[in-house]
C-alpha cells in the first residue's frame, strides 16, 4: 500500500518585500471572508480601494526590514520547508509535505503533487495550534474547496487543533531552556488577536463573556479561541513551575480595538510603572517566526517597553523546525516509525 501523506499548512508569506507582492498577498489574505467577516461587496471595496493599496506600502517596508535580518528571505517559508525536510528524515509513516494557505507553494499545487503518489491517506496539519475560522477554518475550507474537484478523494484526517498536547507544551518549554524564565519581572504570553465577533460566534448564544475562558476548558469553551490560548499559557507556565501572578495573556496584531483585550503593546505600556523592567515574552501561537514575532515583539514591542521606563524585553524564538518541534508533530500526527 502507498504511503499516507501529511500536508503541513501554514499561512503564508509574500513572494517578495516589493509593493506588488506584498499588495497581492494581502488582497488574498484579506479577501477571505473568514478572515474578514463582511458582506462581499463591502470586503472587496475595503480590501482593494482602502486596506490594501495603503497598508501595503508601510508593509512592503516592514517586510524589507524581516527579510534583511533573514538574510533575504521570508523566515517563515524558511523555517516551514526546513521542519518538512527533518520531518520526511526523522519518520518513515508519511509522505511530508507544505503549503502555504495564501500565495505560494500554493495548496491546490501541493494537492497537485501529493495525488501523484495516490497516498492512501491525507492528513492535514494547519501549523496553528488553536481552532480559529480565519486560521484552521479557513485551511478546511480551501483543502475541502480543492479536494471536491478530484474524482477520487482520498481517506482524510483534519486535525483542527492542538494546543494542549504535552508535547506541544513541551515543545515551548524546550524553547525556552535558553532564558532563566526566573531572572524575569513579568512573562507575557502575547497571541495573534481576533475581532471579538468571530470569537462570540463560536457559541451559540454568540457570546464569549461568561464562559469562564480565562479560567477553564469546559464543555461550551472548547473551541474558543480565547479560551484555548489561555489553557496553552497556564499549562506552559506549569511546566516551568511560575506563579499566576508572574505571568500575563496579552493580544497582539490588532486591526481596532474591538479586538481581542488586553493588548500587548498597551500591556507593555505600562507595566514599568509598576516596577516591572524585564519581560520575557513567548508567542505560542506562531509556530515559526514572522512578521509578527521578529518585528512586531522583537522591535516594535521592545521600543514601545524601553521608552515607557524598561530595562529589558526578550522574546522566545518560535517552535520552528526545532527538534523538540519536530517531536512533538511526530506525537500529534501518530507518525512513529
Amino acid at each position: 500500500m502507498n504511503k499516507p501523506a501529511l500536508l503541513l499548512i501554514n499561512l503564508g508569506t509574500p513572494d517578495s518585500p516589493s509593493y506588488f507582492d506584498v499588495f497581492r498577498y494581502l488582497r488574498e489574505f484579506l479577501m477571505d471572508a473568514r478572515v474578514i467577516d463582511v458582506p462581499a461587496l463591502l470586503r472587496f471595496v475595503l480590501v482593494t480601494l482602502i486596506i490594501g493599496p495603503f497598508r501595503s506600502f508601510s508593509s512592503s517596508k516592514i517586510y524589507r526590514q524581516l527579510w534583511d535580518l533573514s538574510g533575504g528571505v521570508s523566515p517563515l517559508l524558511k523555517n516551514t520547508d526546513e521542519l518538512t525536510k527533518k520531518l520526511n528524515l526523522h519518520q518513515n509513516k508519511y509522505n511530508v509535505y507544505y503549503a502555504m494557505r495564501y500565495q505560494k507553494p500554493s495548496i491546490q499545487n501541493t494537492l497537485n503533487k501529493i495525488k501523484e503518489t495516490n497516498p492512501s491517506e491525507l492528513v492535514i496539519l494547519p501549523l496553528f495550534p488553536h481552532y480559529a475560522s480565519a486560521t484552521s477554518g479557513s485551511v478546511f475550507e480551501k483543502v475541502s474547496k480543492e479536494l471536491s474537484k478530484e474524482w477520487v478523494i482520498p481517506s482524510f484526517r483534519f486535525i483542527t487543533q492542538y494546543y494542549d498536547h504535552p508535547s506541544f507544551i513541551n515543545a515551548w518549554v524546550e524553547a525556552a531552556k535558553d532564558f532563566n524564565v526566573r531572572e524575569y519581572d513579568k512573562i507575557i504570553f502575547s497571541y495573534h488577536g481576533l475581532p471579538n465577533s468571530q470569537v462570540n460566534k463560536v457559541y451559540q448564544d454568540n457570546q464569549c463573556d461568561g464562559k469562564n475562558c480565562e479560567h477553564e476548558i469546559n464543555s461550551l469553551n472548547h473551541y474558543c479561541y480565547k479560551a484555548t490560548v489561555y489553557e496553552t499559557s497556564k499549562l506552559i507556565a506549569e511546566k516551568l513551575e511560575l506563579e499566576r501572578d508572574k505571568y500575563e495573556v496579552t493580544f497582539q496584531s490588532r486591526l481596532t480595538n474591538n479586538w481581542l483585550e488586553p493588548f500587548s503593546d498597551e500591556v507593555l505600556k505600562e507595566l514599568p510603572e509598576s516596577g516591572v523592567k524585564k519581560v520575557l515574552i513567548f508567542s505560542p501561537a506562531f509556530t515559526a517566526d514572522c512578521l509578527e514575532t521578529v518585528i512586531e515583539i522583537g522591535d516594535e514591542y521592545k521600543e514601545i517597553f524601553m521608552e515607557a521606563g524598561g530595562d529589558t524585553l526578550d522574546y522566545v524564538p518560535s517552535l520552528n523546525f526545532s527538534d523538540a518541534w519536530v517531536q512533538a508533530i511526530i506525537d500529534i500526527t501518530g507518525s512513529k516509525n
